[in-house]
């Protein structure tokens, strides 16, 4: 059994600036996405991309994360809670992001990003797809520093104790997201991704990829208070992450079954 060492949310301050930990592991997931995202421009000259271009679609995906992760956390998880209050919406140092909602807030980044680049749809989503994990492997071990989002009680002899939260031992959900989130979902992207697939498979992979880990990982971590379990005795997560999946499976049928006219990288 492990008792986590309730860091600091803060890491640096300097009079009256305070950096936190979870906006560094957002600076650093960012960083890691701009860099790969180069290093597919360079290694990767027959996608047709340019340096300008990923720097551009990281400044429009930075704010689709943001204002799509705050607004998609208040309006699945604590929508009531924050109509009484609707200026804490603005609070974001006080946390409270949904990836799902970030990730609609990338899918209308990406859309405008291509509209003003005349690039196809899947042709950015595909470009993309592989840089995602690094963000969210950064995001999870954010969480972890955080002592939030803790797992279910459990005896495995990992378990953390988060005294934040009580005595019991659980399991360290974040970790597990980042390891299957970050780590995993990256390498199946990134080496799917090397060889010339039809348009919308990357994408595809990465929907189902992530609906699943996410929603297996689900099953370790504590659903919110304020949410409980679900229909079926689902989470909230999970509940989210079947869409993605089904859709992951549809844009691979329909990416197969159309694969001789269009590619992507």
């Amino acid at each position: 059994m492990i008792v986590h060492p309730q860091f600091d949310p803060i890491a640096i301050a300097i009079g009256p600036v305070a950096v936190r930990w979870y906006g560094l592991m957002y600076l650093a997931g960012f960083v890691a996405g701009l860099l790969l995202g180069r290093y597919r421009v360079r290694t990767r000259p027959d996608l047709g991309w340019t340096n300008k271009d990923m720097d551009d679609l990281l400044f429009y995906c930075v704010i689709g994360v943001v204002l799509g992760g705050r607004l998609g956390y208040v309006l699945f998880y604590k929508l009531a809670d924050y109509l009484q209050d609707p200026i804490r919406i603005f609070h974001v140092w006080e946390g409270g992001m949904s990836f799902h909602g970030g990730f609609l807030g990338v899918i209308i980044a990406m859309a405008f990003f291509a509209w003003r680049r005349q690039k196809h749809w899947f042709a950015v989503t595909d470009f993309l797809a592989p840089l995602v994990p690094a963000g969210l492997g950064f995001g999870r071990l954010g969480n972890y520093i955080n002592a939030e989002l803790w797992g279910r009680p459990t005896d495995v002899s990992w378990a953390v104790v988060f005294p934040n939260v009580d005595e019991l031992a659980r399991h360290p959900s974040q970790l597990y997201e980042c390891a299957l989130e970050g780590v995993v979902l990256f390498l199946i992207l990134w080496f799917f991704s090397a060889r010339r697939r039809p348009m919308a498979a990357v994408s595809g992979v990465f929907l189902v990829g992530y609906g699943t880990l996410r929603f297996l990982v689900e099953f370790t971590r504590e659903p919110d208070g304020f949410l409980g379990f679900l229909a079926l005795g689902f989470t909230m997560g999970q509940w989210l992450s079947i869409p993605m999946v089904l859709g992951g499976i549809v844009m691979l049928i329909w990416a197969y079954r159309r694969r001789g006219s269009m590619f992507s990288g």
